[in-house]
């Protein structure tokens, strides 16, 4: 065949496959092991029935045709009033744009502010979609690792090192995944000094917003940052809604409005049943004072049942879906770690190190499951730790 564009055969995955730990352990459930899959980031329970059914009676009543490539006008108004809320920020329909899920909104942001051999900087550890998704848009970027002795908190003089003169943006996620750190005010306000400073645009990756452990600071409701910040949203976590795809991007209404063109030849607009269910939910925060209750709850069960385990410390884990352990005083390596744990105690967990170098001696355990299945997880990981060494030996 004639050769493929480097711009898709240069999007390859990144870092350390440690997904072939949750493969190997999903085969294994499957096959009848008893397995405790910790090691995906997706709800154990349904979307709210009230979305579901506000979905079944948009595709009723014939809501089955083409909608403004923005996103539904009464899709946007929610979404305008979910951005208010989230980034502390009056925000206006025409400052937001819809996206087929967060991931879209992503690709949205980085497409419309980097060109061809522009430099971005990500803060690790980070989703693992990020690096490609700068590649995607023929940027080069700089990792910018957070300490794990520091919470995985951001640190201003390791992001001013890293900078070039043809440095566009920098990308952050808080609450983060996969470390749950959530990022202090004053270490974001140091973000904005930068971004001030050097005219960058800030994406704001901030989909686990509802499920912080505290205030969730935005920094886009910094001074001088609502006109260059860009932050991406959805609905997958918030509203119980991974498989439904819905997300949207915040920003600027000039940029939003570029953006447009943006959905013109990727998307030409999204479903109008599943806009109408969003929209819906949206206004009336179906599911999302239970689902952040459930993941505090477990988040609580979880550390409780790990704490004074030998030689294994809690970094970041203040939000979001996720606990992470550094492993490192058992086990260096983390991807070994994560094998052993599978092959002794039936326990899958992400090895940190797929998720960049900041993350690498801990694991990432995925607090979607029930509290009883967490608690036997914590007590099979315990045993696993305590006698670690000694089998090893």
């Amino acid at each position: 065949m004639p050769r493929p564009s480097s711009r898709i055969s240069g999007i390859v995955p990144s870092g350390k496959d440690g997904w072939e730990v949750h493969f190997a352990a999903w085969t294994r459930k499957e096959a009848g092991e008893d397995i405790i899959m910790l090691s995906v980031g997706d709800h154990d329970f349904d979307t709210p029935s009230q979305t579901i059914e506000a979905c079944v009676t948009a595709v009723r009543g014939s809501n089955h045709h083409y909608t403004p490539l923005p996103g539904l006008p009464r899709l946007r108004q929610a979404m305008a009033a979910a951005s208010s809320a989230c980034t502390g920020v009056e925000t206006t329909p025409d400052q937001v744009i819809a996206t087929p899920g967060g991931q879209a909104a992503l690709y949205a942001a980085v497409q419309a502010v980097l060109d061809q051999g522009d430099h971005a900087i990500v803060v690790a550890p980070y989703y693992a979609t990020y690096p490609n998704t700068f590649s995607a848009a023929g940027a080069s970027f700089t990792v910018v690792e957070t300490p794990a002795e520091d919470g995985f908190q951001p640190r201003a003089d390791m992001i001013r090192a890293a900078l070039r003169p043809n440095t566009r943006a920098i990308l952050i996620n808080t609450p983060n995944n996969p470390t749950g750190a959530v990022y202090s005010r004053e270490r974001l306000e140091q973000l904005a000094q930068i971004c001030r400073e050097r005219d960058l645009w800030l994406l704001s990756d901030e989909v686990y917003w509802t499920l912080g452990g505290g205030e969730h600071v935005s920094p886009r409701s910094l001074p001088g940052m609502a006109d260059r910040t860009l932050v991406i949203n959805s609905m997958s976590k918030s509203h119980g809604m991974t498989g439904w795809r819905m997300g949207w991007l915040t920003g600027p209404q000039d940029m939003i409005t570029l953006l447009v063109n943006l959905n013109l030849v990727t998307t030409y607009g999204l479903p109008a049943f599943i806009s109408i269910a969003c929209a819906e939910a949206l206004e009336n925060r179906y599911g999302v004072k239970d689902i952040a209750e459930r993941y505090a709850a477990r988040r609580t069960v979880l550390l409780d049942a790990v704490r004074g385990m030998n030689n294994v410390s809690v970094r970041g884990s203040e939000g979001g879906m996720y606990v992470m352990l550094d492993i490192s005083d058992v086990e260096p390596d983390d991807e070994k770690f994560a094998w052993a744990l599978l092959d002794q105690e039936k326990v899958g967990v992400m090895p940190g190190s797929s998720f960049g170098e900041a993350a690498a001696g801990h694991i990432r355990i995925s607090l979607c499951q029930p509290e009883p299945v967490l608690q036997e997880a914590a007590a099979r990981l315990r045993r696993f730790a305590s006698s670690y060494r000694r089998e090893a030996a």
